[in-house]
């Protein structure tokens, strides 16, 4: 058993974990945050994103040593500092984004990490960017309105699946 010492959501944490345990494990066991979704452990699905230094991370991929000293980000790390909904959050919730929860908490951190590298995307461009990401319910048209409602985009243009 190793400590493994990150700064997760803004504070520094540690855990005891053995050499093979996979940043999602870590985060879930190790810590009890249990936002991050494991859904396929073959890094298919995407709904155990999280943002390892700013960039987009599929946790089930990574070892937790591997990214001792960074910065990890993760769904509970979104809200604002008073504990309401972050933009992206509201964003989903306000256009149906999310059905039955499972793929949420991926889609919402794939979609901020897309929206700090293009603050403005594209239809197309958010489906792209999402294409590493899987949901089973929504048919993702509401889960693209989302993220360009996020973005600050008039979305009354999009048609209606």
């Amino acid at each position: 058993m190793t400590k493994v010492t990150m700064v997760v959501n803004g504070k520094s944490v540690s855990a005891e974990t053995e050499g093979r345990t996979l940043l999602s494990g870590y985060l879930r066991e190790g810590l009890g945050l249990t936002g991050t979704h494991v859904g396929c452990d073959t890094s298919q699905c995407g709904a155990c994103v999280v943002h390892v230094n700013g960039k987009a991370v599929k946790s089930c991929t990574i070892f937790a040593q591997d990214v001792a000293g960074a910065e990890v980000r993760t769904i509970e790390g979104m809200a604002n500092a008073d504990g309401s909904l972050g933009v992206v959050q509201q964003a989903f919730q306000d256009h149906h984004g999310l059905q039955c929860g499972f793929c949420t908490p991926g889609m919402v951190m794939s979609s901020a990490a897309l929206l700090a590298e293009n603050p403005k995307p594209t239809e197309a461009e958010v489906r792209h960017y999402l294409e590493g990401n899987i949901c089973r319910c929504t048919g993702y048209h509401n889960i693209v309105k989302a993220v360009l409602a996020a973005s600050g985009q008039d979305i009354a243009a999009i048609p209606a699946e």
